[in-house]
């Protein structure tokens, strides 16, 4: 089935794109404002970008055509951002802050989460999150009613129990339990079902005598 995205309307286009890029990561944002109001957005339109320099990015939407979400006003105001994520255990809270409350509303406390204060950066991290990546602003990028808010990681704050070795920098990521959004609302993923694929490296591919099988052939090795 083809859909032209030039003959389809925008909202159509979104419903597409949400059904199969899936899972998505979900960035917990926790934004301050210049007035030092603290909000919190949950966005799956998120990922990592570079490793050096450490750059994560994030669409943020607008409730209406022409108004920014909190998230994005706050952000262009001060420069600065905590990038939060989401596990099983604090999957409700995050549902909580998705809320569209009205500007001004403090959503950590809507939610019964806990403000940590960052190291690098004046918005608070949130204490349930198991990992928080705290961010300067980088670029942003208007995309029509979305903006694409590019940011530097300054520092990474990461739940002891899920460190393995942090002279190595290593991490226990299924002890995170992260999640990931689906498609339709409410859909969610857990990240338990693991397989593991080792890359192959060229060196051992050209070594083997393996021909792409036509139809009704089988692979030969």
């Amino acid at each position: 089935m083809l859909f032209d995205f030039s003959k389809i309307s925008g909202k159509d286009c979104y419903k597409l794109l949400v059904s199969t890029v899936t899972p998505r990561p979900i960035a917990w944002v926790v934004t301050q404002s210049a007035a030092g109001v603290h909000n919190v957005g949950a966005f799956s339109f998120f990922n990592a970008f570079s490793g050096e320099p450490a750059v994560v990015g994030f669409g943020a939407g607008s409730h209406k055509p022409g108004r920014s979400k909190d998230t994005a006003v706050n952000i262009r105001e001060t420069g600065q951002f905590v990038v939060n994520l989401v596990s099983e255990d604090n999957a409700a809270q995050m549902n909580v802050t998705a809320i569209e409350f009205d500007y001004g509303v403090n959503e950590l406390e809507q939610a019964g989460l806990t403000p940590v204060p960052s190291l690098r950066v004046k918005p608070p991290r949130i204490g349930e999150s198991p990992v928080a990546m705290e961010c300067e602003l980088l670029q942003i990028v208007e995309l029509g009613d979305t903006s694409l808010i590019l940011g530097r990681v300054v520092a990474m704050h990461i739940h002891d129990d899920a460190v393995l070795d942090a002279a190595k920098f290593y991490v226990d990521t299924p002890k995170l339990k992260l999640i990931g959004r689906m498609h339709g609302r409410g859909w969610y993923a857990r990240t338990t079902d693991l397989f593991e694929m080792p890359r192959i490296p060229a060196h051992e591919w050209k070594m083997k005598d393996v021909a792409v099988p036509r139809h009704g052939e089988k692979t030969r090795r």
